[in-house]
């Protein structure tokens, strides 16, 4: 009896669990199983495997194969399996070194001639390859993409053959490196005309991490302003740019690794499902929100989505996570993105335009806000009005606004600000955090409570205003909320669910 054990990694998630490819060779009729809760693509590996290991002039076994990927309750799929099955089989029979397999985690999938090609979620791999402290065998596609994890060492194998080369002692696989980096040219602040009390919310949205609703006429800019977003963020870590490259790694769009560093920016159609959104699917998946992980999704055209699809928002908002549960088990993905809504104020879009070309009804126009729950609008932080601009403000002649990198040094100052003082952005602390963090006057504190009241706000409306004054306070760099921030922050709100609050 022989058997021969291979690591490999599924994916579980944004964290890749352990799968160990143990291989029986036994009595009987030449015949080749595979167990282990394999999908079509893993069952299919057979012939792939059997055709790759005759082109590398090595023997196929004419014994009864069993193959078992452990553990058996864990759902495999995809060709990652074809290589360390492969070499499995090699081990077992004898054919390669036994011992040598001990230290790698292998990943690949197999063409008939042996050549290695390219799987997803590579990146997760990685980490959990480094976590384990083992050496890392991918295809060349995926060597850019596994040496962003500095801390595992990663070769890259051309075929079969060199594999098998390399565990026999005869060669040694080239070392993976990551490119260096590049910045993508993405669009800028500066081509914003006019619109100042806008281009003020998107900076406040960026220093503090908060959610933002734009409300104005079509053609005002809104979705100029939201994809200026980006580039006002500061740069992502190391480990959140690894956190958002795993999520898009496991959802099969591929990382190119030399902008890795940049933030997401997704801005999936109003037609998009629910299941597009968080995620789902028969094999969990990430969806838009998870993609959009430490950067930013834009919604435009918000009344135009489906209810039951934004209503789906409401949990990631506040916990930044979503579970998807099935009968057998559940995944949860990381979703902690910056929302970024924009939509017209009527149905024709002209509400409150000054030209009076509104020609809906009041019934209209509540039934088209009322697509938008009150809970949703809620954790909003803030709700800003887009107006029409004149003509003359978009003269190309005009004197030229603050451009993205100018926006951004005050940004990153406040942010500093915020990870020294709790470690981490204003609108993700606790209501205890805000407590301890957000202090206000008794007079500032009587101003938000005639605030709340005359506005019929809920209590986490309270301490999101609280949580935006801090962080106008911090672009400031005022120690303390002042009256003036309180006054700014309570200005982002909107009076029933619909109309943008004037300060």
């Amino acid at each position: 009896m022989n058997l021969a054990l291979v690591h490999s990694r599924a994916r579980s998630g944004i964290r890749a669990a352990s799968v160990r490819v143990e291989v029986h060779l036994g009595g009987g009729l030449p015949s080749m199983s595979i167990v282990g809760l394999p999908e079509t693509a893993v069952r299919e590996s057979r012939e792939r495997v059997r055709a790759a290991i005759q082109c590398a002039q090595f023997e196929f076994p004419a014994r009864r194969i069993t193959v078992n990927l452990a553990p058996a309750d864990l759902p495999k799929g995809g060709g990652r399996f074809d290589l360390p099955i492969a070499l499995g089989i090699l081990a077992a029979s004898g054919q390669i070194p036994l011992e040598a397999l001990g230290e790698y985690e292998f990943l690949g999938e197999l063409g008939l001639t042996g050549e290695l090609r390219a799987v997803d979620a590579v990146l997760p791999a990685a980490l959990a390859a480094a976590q384990a402290g083992r050496k890392l065998v991918v295809p060349p596609a995926n060597g850019a993409e596994a040496a962003l994890v500095s801390e595992v060492e990663t070769r890259t194998a051309r075929t079969l053959l060199e594999v098998c080369a390399m565990l026999a002692g005869h060669k040694s696989l080239p070392r993976a490196e990551a490119p260096p980096l590049a910045r993508r040219a993405g669009p800028d602040l500066a081509d914003v005309r006019g619109q100042a009390h806008a281009r003020r919310a998107l900076e406040v949205a960026a220093a503090g991490g908060h959610h933002v609703l734009l409300v104005g006429p079509p053609g005002c800019g809104k979705t100029l302003l939201a994809s200026r977003l980006p580039g006002l963020l500061p740069v992502a870590s190391d480990a959140e740019a690894l956190d958002s490259a795993a999520v898009a790694s496991l959802g099969g769009r591929g990382v190119d690794a030399s902008l890795w560093r940049e933030r997401p920016f997704r801005s999936p159609h109003h037609t998009a499902s629910a299941v597009a959104l968080v995620g789902g699917g028969a094999e969990p998946r990430p969806g838009e929100i998870s993609m959009a992980h430490n950067g930013v999704l834009f919604l435009d055209e918000l009344p135009e989505w489906s209810r039951r699809t934004l209503e789906v928002l409401r949990e990631p908002l506040e916990s930044g996570t979503v579970t998807i549960a099935r009968a057998a088990r559940s995944v949860e993905f990381p979703a902690r993105f910056q929302l970024v809504a924009a939509m017209n104020p009527c149905p024709c879009g002209w509400a409150g335009d000054p030209s009076g070309r509104c020609r809906c009804s009041p019934d209209m126009v509540l039934n088209y806000r009322a697509r938008i729950s009150g809970p949703l609008m809620d954790r909003i932080d803030l709700h800003v009005e887009v107006p029409r601009l004149p003509p003359s403000d978009l003269r190309p002649d005009a004197a030229p606004a603050e451009n993205s990198d100018t926006v951004r040094e005050r940004v990153v100052a406040a942010r500093k600000l915020q990870l020294g003082r709790a470690g981490k952005a204003n609108a993700h602390l606790s209501q205890s955090e805000t407590g301890a963090t957000c202090r206000l006057a008794e007079a500032d504190f009587a101003l938000l409570e005639r605030a709340i009241d005359t506005l019929h706000l809920s209590a986490r409306s309270m301490h999101r205003i609280m949580r935006v004054a801090r962080t106008i306070a911090d672009l400031a760099g005022s120690p303390q909320i002042e009256t003036t921030h309180l006054s700014e922050a309570i200005g982002y709100r909107r009076v029933d669910r619909g109309m943008p609050v004037t300060a």
